[in-house]
């Protein structure tokens, strides 16, 4: 299922990213994660959210008020209520986007798995992104 292009996954971070999974919630690495940054695309490293726009919103997930201009596509989900969020270069699974709870002044919330992304410190270089298909 893995395309060799890409950086490698665990089998579990191939079960959400590729197999539209969802991590149990309050498990994920980023559920309580504060630290400033940039959080990528863990298939394709494809910046998709600034630590700045991640706020604790009690759902088990991390979860971001806005993305970066570009990075992510959403798309009508499977199960025809929910709008899936996936990466815009890779096609990888991220979680899910809820509009109008009033979490934050922005009325958006990207629920991620832990697992479909990776954080790079501010004063850190991210890595060159891998281009998809």
């Amino acid at each position: 299922m893995s395309n060799s292009k890409y950086n490698p996954l665990s089998a579990e971070e191939e079960r959400i990213l590729l197999g539209k999974g969802t991590e149990m919630p309050f498990s994920g690495e980023y559920n309580n994660f504060k630290s400033p940054g940039t959080f990528a695309c863990r298939r394709c490293n494809q910046p998709l959210y600034l630590a700045t726009d991640k706020f604790d919103s009690g759902c088990g997930w991390p979860s971001f008020d806005d993305e970066i201009e570009g990075s992510v596509k959403r798309v009508p989900d499977a199960d025809g209520r929910r709008t899936e969020i996936i990466c815009g270069n890779c096609g990888g699974h991220l979680g899910h986007v809820f509009m109008g709870e009033k979490f934050t002044s922005k009325n958006t919330r990207h629920c991620v798995n832990s697992l479909s992304i990776r954080f790079f410190k501010e004063d850190e270089d991210l890595p060159p992104v891998i281009k998809g298909e």
